[in-house]
This record gives structure tokens, sequence and C-alpha cells, in this order.
């Protein structure tokens, strides 16, 4: 009994040296472990304060550089924004400087504008304003450069803004073949001394200038009479009115069909046939233009240049446009010319434009409201 006993204490001491070197084994292993994680971790921080130092360097060392940076973009920015700012500024200047048909303004505080005073002169022309407002239903105007195309400019951007077509002896005939036809078939050879406007220029070369003229009629005509929607006729009206080489060929172009149509009149009356129009009576009785030529050398060369359009013009252009004209002269406000048609004798069918003019010489367009 005691021998058993012995071995099984023998036995529980050798169990309990095996659980305790095994429990010495797993602290030694848990410890090299801790200690491992704490010497990755030290080294690891180690590592990051190594790299935030260098990093700490540079960016010690780079600051005046980004600084600089920093500022050259301040600065360019700012440049370019006032770069951007007077270009933009330029460009409004320049549209409105080039665009020959102002947008609209409100006709009495327009003439309360340009009329200032206790003058009579200028009593008279308030009085008349007030009249186009009161009776007329007239509420704004467009203003239109005061140059020697001045009529022509105000007639046929009406044309164009309201989309009117061709007149229909147009749709008849190519009207590119007209200075042709007027050089070749009826031996008009003195239209080479024919100038354009501002651009005194006469010579062989007038024929092929004339043809270009008639060629932008045409085809700004046909595109802008063809566009239905009335807000994007209007963007268009005002690009051909802000290009004045385009809108000077326009009125060139106008003015010779008014010749060549006086030129017919002209062959009509030489062979004792009626002319189509009154007008041409009007024209030719004229000491200034007994004939087609005089009446390109002393009116149609002029136009643009030193003349405007007179009242017996305007009846033609009216008359070669088919287009009735009606033109409110305020400086003859309270007499029977203060509306004038132009023609007088006009179809049902043709279109109607209004004119407002001060002194016969330069006209704005009248808006109508109701």
């Amino acid at each position: 009994m005691q021998r058993q006993h012995d071995r099984k204490a023998t036995r529980s001491r050798d169990q309990f040296t095996e659980q305790e070197k095994q429990s010495r084994i797993n602290h030694s292993k848990q410890s090299a472990g801790r200690h491992e994680v704490q010497s990755w971790t030290t080294a690891t921080k180690q590592s990051l304060c190594l790299v935030w130092q260098r990093v700490r360097v540079q960016l010690l060392l780079s600051m005046p550089f980004l600084a600089a940076v920093v500022w050259y973009c301040r600065r360019l920015y700012g440049f370019l924004a006032q770069l951007l700012k007077g270009w933009s500024n330029y460009l409004q200047r320049k549209l409105l400087r080039n665009l020959s048909v102002l947008a609209e303004v409100d006709l009495l505080g327009y003439s309360a504008r340009e009329w200032k005073g206790d003058t009579n002169r200028a009593k008279h022309m308030r009085e008349a304003y007030e009249e186009l407002f009161r009776s007329c239903h007239v509420k704004y105007l467009r203003q239109v450069r005061k140059d020697n195309y001045c009529a022509l400019r105000a007639v046929l951007f009406q044309i164009f803004s309201q989309g009117i077509p061709f007149p229909s002896w147009m749709k008849e005939r190519d009207i590119l073949k007209l200075p042709e036809k007027l050089l070749y078939s009826q031996g008009c050879n003195w239209i080479q001394q024919y100038s354009f406007g501002p651009e005194r220029y006469t010579g062989p070369n007038a024929f092929s200038k004339l043809r270009k003229c008639m060629e932008t009629l045409k085809t700004s005509w046909a595109e802008i009479s063809a566009t239905k929607n009335h807000e994007e006729r209007g963007y268009m009206s005002n690009a051909i009115f802000s290009d004045e080489s385009k809108e000077h060929k326009l009125y060139e172009a106008i003015k010779f069909i008014m010749l060549y149509e006086v030129v017919e009149a002209y062959e009509r009356i030489k062979n004792r046939e009626q002319p189509t129009h009154n007008v041409f009576r009007f024209v030719l009785a004229r000491d200034s233009s007994s004939d087609p030529l005089s009446f390109m050398m002393n009116h149609l060369n002029s136009i643009g240049d030193s003349l405007c359009l007179d009242q017996v013009e305007l009846i033609l252009l009216g008359y070669v446009l088919e287009v009735k004209i009606r033109v409110y002269r305020l400086h003859r406000f309270n007499t029977e010319e203060f509306q004038v048609n132009y023609p007088s004798e006009y179809r049902r069918e043709w279109n109607e434009i209004s004119l407002l003019t001060e002194d016969d010489h330069y006209y704005h367009i009248p808006l109508f409201r109701t």
C-alpha cells in the first residue's frame, strides 16, 4: 500500500513537473511573440519617423517653391481673368459699334432724351412723338446708323427681319444675270463708271463687283426668307447688319436693281410704250436724271457716299421691292404730309414696312404695340 501511494505521489509530481514545463514553454512562446510584435511595432514606428523626418525636410525645403507656384498661379489666374474680361468688353464694343440697327428703345424715352429744352422745334418734335405713341400705337423704335445708306438699311432690315419673300418679278428672273444682260445685251458699257458708295471705284472690274453684290443679296435673302422662326430671323438679321462689308454689298445690289429697272423703263418710253409705273416718269422727268446714265452718275453713285435716297427714289425703291413704305415724317407733324406712302400706288398684296424720320435724310424703324 505504501509503495502504491509512493508511485502515485511520484506520478503526480512528474505530471506537475511536466505541466510546469509546458506552462513555461507556453509563457516563453508568448513572451517571444510579444517581443516580436513589440520589435515590429518599434521598427515600424522608427521607419515612419525616419520617413516623416525626410518628408518634413523635403517639405521645408520645397515650401518656398510651393509658395512661389501658388503666387504664380494666382497671378496667372488674375491675368487671364482680366484678359478675358477685356476681350469680352472689346467684343461687346465692337459688336455694338458694328451693329448698324440697334436694339429697340422706348419711344417717349428716346424723344425726351433727344429733344430736351423749350425751343419751338423741340416742343414740336416731342408732340409729334407723343402723337405717334397715342394715335399710331408706336411704342418703341430701333435706331439706324446715320450714314448715307440709312434709308436702304432701314428698309432692307425690315424686309429681312419680317421674312418678306422675293418680289414676284425676282422669282421669274435670275437677278445674277442682270449685270451681264445690261452690259452685253443692252450695250450699256457706261456701267463701268458705277461707284460703290464710299468706295468710289470705276473701271472694268465694276461688272465682277456687281455680280458679287447680286450673289450676296440673292443668297442672304433666300436664306433668311426661308427661316420661319421669328427669333432666329432676328439673330440672322443682326449678324448680317453687323458685317459692314456684307451689308454694303446688299445696298449696292439694290441700287443696281433700281438702275436696271430705270433702263428698262427708259427703253419702253423710247419705243413709245407706257412704262410699268408712273414712278419712272418722275425719275426721268428730272433734269439731273433724264436718262439712265445721268440717273446713275448724278444720283445712284452718290448714295452711300455723299447723298441719301430722296423721296422719288424711295418711291422707286418701294416699287422695285414690292413693298409699301409708310414714312412718318415728324417734321411735318400737323400737316397732310405727316404720314406718306411710297409709292402711293401699290398693290394690296404688297407687304408694308414703316420708317420714321425727323428730317427726310435719316430714318429709324418704328415698332408697333397694341
